[in-house]
């Protein structure tokens, strides 16, 4: 299959093209290179070639001819969403459904959309299916559920939108993000022998390794059509719903003579716990390979080959919020987070 993966230089990107590129699909990459500074450490996969290119300006042209789009490029945390949600609103919803319609106008039979298990916020008792009501707390969760609303109004016959919710991501990539839970508590295990949190941890995560995500990912590009038409999947394992002070603890156990303290309750109302049953069904191939426990432990390998001073977990390229603040400051980005470099070339022909 011929493939567009959208986000190709990100955290997740990293990971995926790579493997897209083993199964021998015809990969191309897009991305408007926010984030292409960090580079943790070098994996020897193969690369695709990069479009350099915001999808808001993606058009016809960009898409024709493929077979499926994996739309990965948004904003992608909460705090980011909540920096600025009106340009939240542009990117991540306008942005993500006017993708959704050029390819749809292109001909692109499949748009594979990485939604957030941060749909379902401040969730009540029980555990939460896709079947479960949204309640999104943050701008960037209310774009995911406007999108699967929106893109999923799309299906028909030609076009076959699929949304995987995905579980908190950890794990190592090339394009590394420190300002996930996981990876965050290992860095700070790593560079301070210790694991301070600043509140007591009771809030329910559920947490799946980057390497499944990106699992999930290609078993929807490939599955039959019938498994996957305008479906909604969790993307996790039930197994890896945790605690926020499980995961600290698993973490401080992978860091040897890390230190381990909690803090009062938090004001954050976001915990949910999420059923993982129905991928399994639609999608049998798929199961999580990782547990936060080996993610954890592959941490610890990761940064003691690399000697990762505190500087490298510091840089601001591998924190989301840090790196667009950084960008905007120096002037590179303007308001509206477009390069400014590129604007004033597309002007000037």
């Amino acid at each position: 299959m011929k493939i567009l993966v959208t986000g190709a230089d990100g955290y997740i990107g990293a990971i995926l093209t790579p493997a897209l590129i083993e199964r021998g699909h015809d990969v191309v990459g897009l991305d408007c290179g926010f984030y292409r500074n960090g580079w943790l450490y070098d994996d020897r996969q193969p690369r695709p070639p990069v479009i350099t290119k915001d999808i808001r300006h993606v058009d016809a042209a960009d898409v024709v001819d493929f077979d499926a789009v994996v739309h990965l490029a948004e904003l992608s945390n909460d705090p980011l969403g909540e920096h600025d949600p009106r340009l939240t609103y542009e990117i991540n919803h306008r942005g993500s459904v006017e993708l959704a319609r050029t390819c749809k106008a292109a001909g692109v039979e499949r748009f594979v959309y990485t939604s957030s298990c941060s749909v379902y916020g401040a969730a009540s008792e029980g555990v939460k299916t896709e079947a479960s009501p949204p309640n999104p707390q943050t701008a960037y969760a209310r774009c995911k559920v406007l999108v699967e609303r929106d893109v999923g109004a799309l299906a028909d016959q030609h076009f076959s939108p699929v949304f995987l919710r995905n579980a908190t991501a950890y794990g190592a990539s090339p394009r590394m993000r420190f300002d996930i839970v996981l990876n965050n508590l290992a860095g700070h295990a790593w560079t301070s022998g210790e694991v301070k949190m600043t509140s007591d941890g009771t809030p329910w995560r559920p947490l799946v390794h980057v390497g499944d995500i990106c699992a999930a990912i290609i078993l929807a590009v490939e599955a039959p059509r019938d498994a996957i038409h305008g479906e909604v999947f969790n993307v996790g394992s039930d197994e890896q719903n945790y605690r926020v002070r499980d995961i600290a603890e698993l973490v401080a156990a992978a860091f040897p003579g890390c230190a381990l303290s909690f803090g009062p309750p938090s004001a954050d109302t976001r915990s949910y716990r999420v059923s993982f049953a129905k991928i399994a069904r639609h999608l049998p191939g798929f199961r999580c390979r990782a547990t936060a426990a080996s993610g954890a432990r592959e941490l610890h390998e990761i940064f003691e080959r690399i000697a990762m001073p505190k500087e490298v977990f510091n840089y601001r390229a591998f924190t989301r919020l840090q790196q667009l603040k950084y960008l905007v400051a120096t002037r590179q980005l303007d308001g509206d987070f477009y390069f400014r470099e590129a604007m004033e070339r597309a002007a000037h022909g």
